[in-house]
């Protein structure tokens, strides 16, 4: 897609096939986004997360340089532009989950950053003025039923710090989705360029914080303190969670719209919860396999419902 309006266009013929391929990797995001959580708190502290992100990106960035070195040089001006600005906006977005995962428990983050599922359609409609289908919105509104029975098992701690913390993250990633789509010149340069650039942005702003005073470890500390386990979750969260998250992110939202890559996005909740039962043994009872129903059942509502506004 090259311009806004192309959101609204007519899907051709064998369309939904097409619209599956640009799914299911969306889906597969969301899986390892989810299984983010467990890796994350596995490796960071207070004291670290600002460290823990430097090396989160730098891991992954010089091998983006050295494999899209030409596609860089392509770049013009607005799209180096149009790239950084969303690379402030990632930045913004991992320091506001990251520092809230470590102050609020996992139920609770889980739940609030689900909430991009009904932002993203709103925001969306506010900005082109087209009102998004109440069917749309039905499905989101059970998918985030679904995850509150989903995360019911776990429990509920009081508001805190790290709640509204993921709140604001959750409005963040519906920013950077818009962002996306509405930017003319990142839609239609290179997604591998956008992302290095991307990702370079926030390296500086990480690098940036890590030097000022009181903001914790250092990252060659942190680096040098880190055991296999904790390297191993670290290359997890690059090369998958950043990496590819990403990647995939910029790719489907050219190709479908925001609020369908937000409603997929938005089984995060379900996959962090299948992590934990599959590798923390956690058990969501009766509440949470509902729940779970509900939220697959939503998002299938929603792609249907995107498809028929589409057509």
């Amino acid at each position: 897609m090259t311009a806004p309006s192309a959101l609204a266009a007519p899907l051709p013929l064998g369309a939904p096939r097409r619209a599956w391929l640009t799914d299911l990797p969306v889906l597969l995001v969301a899986a390892v986004w989810g299984a983010s959580y467990l890796a994350a708190k596995g490796i960071t502290t207070t004291h670290t997360v600002v460290a823990v992100l430097v090396l989160r990106f730098a891991v992954v960035l010089p091998v983006l340089v050295v494999a899209g070195r030409r596609r860089l040089r392509a770049l013009n001006a607005a799209q180096w532009r149009g790239a950084g600005v969303l690379g402030l906006i990632l930045a913004g977005i991992f320091l506001l989950e990251t520092y809230g995962v470590v102050h609020t428990s996992a139920t609770n983050a889980g739940l609030i950053i689900s909430l991009t599922m009904i932002f993203t359609p709103l925001a969306e409609a506010a900005v082109t003025g087209v009102r998004p289908p109440r069917a749309f919105l039905a499905a989101a509104a059970l998918s985030v039923a679904g995850v509150i029975l989903l995360t019911q098992g776990g429990g509920f701690t009081a508001p805190s710090l790290g709640d509204l913390l993921m709140l604001l993250a959750a409005l963040a990633r519906t920013v950077h989705v818009l962002a996306m789509s509405r930017i003319k010149a990142v839609r239609s340069a290179d997604s591998l360029s956008l992302t290095t650039v991307q990702l370079g942005s926030a390296v500086v702003v990480f690098a940036l914080l890590a030097a000022v005073p009181g903001t914790g470890a250092s990252p060659w500390a942190v680096a040098l303190d880190f055991g296999p386990r904790e390297w191993a979750g670290l290359v997890f969260l690059s090369v998958f969670c950043t990496l590819f998250a990403f990647f995939v992110q910029m790719w489907a939202v050219r190709r479908s719209s925001p609020s369908r890559v937000s409603l997929l996005l938005g089984t995060e909740p379900l996959w962090a919860a299948a992590a934990g039962i599959a590798l923390a043994g956690d058990r969501p009872g009766t509440l949470g396999l509902a729940g779970a129903i509900l939220v697959l059942a939503g998002t299938a509502w929603g792609r249907r419902s995107a498809d028929r506004d589409a057509g």
